[in-house]
């Protein structure tokens, strides 16, 4: 159900008017949650018959020899809406571009083919993870302000203690965590590390050892019948992470994360039998992959070369990615299971919450046959993540470490805050196609942490009206 990351704002509001009468964007409604989940397909996707493409192990020495070097290779050509004026691109000129894994391993005719596909997605600026461009000074690093200082001393502090004080830790991490100090604090509220400090450099030592064993046990076992289908969806995917981060799709480091982020979710898959693995769990592996690497970066950690760090960094990178991700999917495991019943659930609820803090986009949906599940499938499925620039997701997910079942019942209400955050947006849609269009590509591409701070604030509000009222809840 994942779709592509969201459109630039300057060419978002380029939606049509009126929609002929023939007009077939609106399918058929499927007759079940399962046949709809099976039926939402991924903008990134590519055609069935260059799948065995991707399915090959990926190893450097099988990579085309195109991939060992960084080529500067203009923006590839893409077709506009003739009553869209782009403005210029105004990123570096020394912008170096790179094919992906994707592109490296389908022939002539699928890159084409894929091209094609694409070809109504608007060249996008790729800004930083961490902070706007207007956020930082001339190195690079976000400025520190004496009130950052001063919330940092604090952190510094609660985690220097003998026995850190978790719910203090959480208190503070609502309001977003300095990223000096994010990597050890994301380890300890997924519950990961524990609060007493003598005891964490031996339960890291173990559990990276008990990572690796599973390495040793399960994985070459990858190729075996019994899980060619979760090999196959995994090596599909794992190549359409993050596809505007350069950090996921440099040539040199291409083996170490894509073949690391395969490893931690094969191994993941097979040992959750009761959901496998499930289309959108690979972009959650990111932000941990991100936060925990920047630990080791002092500046650019999108255009980072992974391949420089000593391999037993590297490798305790994707063992700590992969048990705080297992952390994180332990709680909200019904959303991956069969027929996602845990996505129901908050889909349906999500309708029901904006039933009642507003009837007019509620109704709204409901004039032009828009569905729920037709939106905000993707929003229970990725988190968000593909709605949200990463650096957007990271300052999320630090309230969602802080709050109690952050990822699961306080997500509810983020949707719902994100929603009604487009409320003029949507009011101003027309026609089907125009709100669909709309939900599916909303422009965020340019927000950052004041936009996700007012969005969890606004959240905090509907959650403290309506979580203990469920009269005010339902109908």
């Amino acid at each position: 159900g994942a779709q592509h990351p969201p459109l630039d704002p300057r060419i978002h509001r380029t939606f049509p008017k009126d929609t002929p009468k023939g007009n077939n964007l609106k399918s058929k409604k499927a007759s079940s949650f399962h046949e709809f989940a099976r039926s939402t397909n991924d903008a990134w996707d590519i055609n069935d018959e260059d799948d065995e493409d991707l399915l090959a192990p990926i190893h450097p020495s099988s990579l085309p020899s195109t991939l060992h070097s960084v080529h500067q290779v203009p923006p590839l050509p893409l077709q506009q809406p003739s009553d869209t004026t782009r403005e210029p691109d105004t990123g570096p000129a020394d912008r170096v571009v790179v094919k992906s894994s994707s592109e490296a391993l389908l022939n002539t005719n699928s890159v084409r083919s894929t091209l094609q596909k694409q070809q109504s997605l608007p060249v996008r600026p790729i800004i930083p993870l961490v902070a706007r461009i207007s956020d930082q000074n001339s190195s690079g690093a976000p400025i520190m302000t004496v009130r950052d200082k001063s919330r940092l001393d604090k952190f510094k502090y609660l985690l220097s203690c003998p026995n850190t004080d978790l719910e203090e830790l959480r208190k503070h991490s609502w309001s977003g965590i300095p990223r000096e100090v994010r990597p050890i604090t994301w380890r300890l509220l997924s519950g990961y590390l524990p609060a007493n400090m003598e005891r964490r450099d031996l339960v890291l030592k173990r559990k990276r050892d008990e990572y690796f064993g599973f390495i040793e046990q399960y994985y070459h076992s990858r190729t075996d019948e019994t899980y060619k289908d979760t090999y196959r969806q995994i090596h599909i995917d794992i190549p359409r992470t993050n596809p505007l981060i350069p950090l996921f799709h440099l040539p040199i480091p291409l083996f170490d994360i894509l073949e690391r982020s395969f490893r931690i979710l094969f191994i993941w898959a097979i040992r959750h039998p009761a959901s496998g693995y499930v289309q959108g769990i690979n972009d959650l592996v990111t932000p941990f992959f991100v936060v925990f690497l920047s630990e080791f970066v002092v500046e650019d950690v999108e255009n980072f070369d992974v391949a420089s760090l000593p391999l037993d960094t590297q490798r305790n990178i994707e063992a700590d990615s992969f048990w705080c991700m297992t952390k994180l999917l332990d709680g909200i495991q019904d959303n991956y299971t069969f027929a996602q019943p845990g996505i129901q659930n908050n889909v349906k609820a999500l309708e029901e919450l904006v039933s009642r803090i507003d009837e007019d986009i509620h109704n709204y949906f409901k004039r032009y046959e828009v569905e729920y599940l037709q939106f905000a499938f993707r929003w229970m499925n990725n988190l968000l993540m593909r709605e949200l620039p990463l650096r957007c997701t990271i300052r999320l997910w630090d309230t969602y470490q802080a709050e109690q079942e952050g990822f699961s019942h306080f997500h509810l209400y983020v949707c719902a805050a994100f929603l009604i955050e487009w409320r003029k947006e949507i009011l101003s849609m027309v026609d089907f196609q125009g709100l669909l269009m709309l939900l599916q590509n909303l422009p965020t591409i340019h927000w950052g942490n004041e936009e996700v701070g007012l969005l969890l604030a606004e959240a905090y509000r509907l959650k403290y009206m309506f979580a203990d009222a469920p009269n005010h809840y339902r109908r």
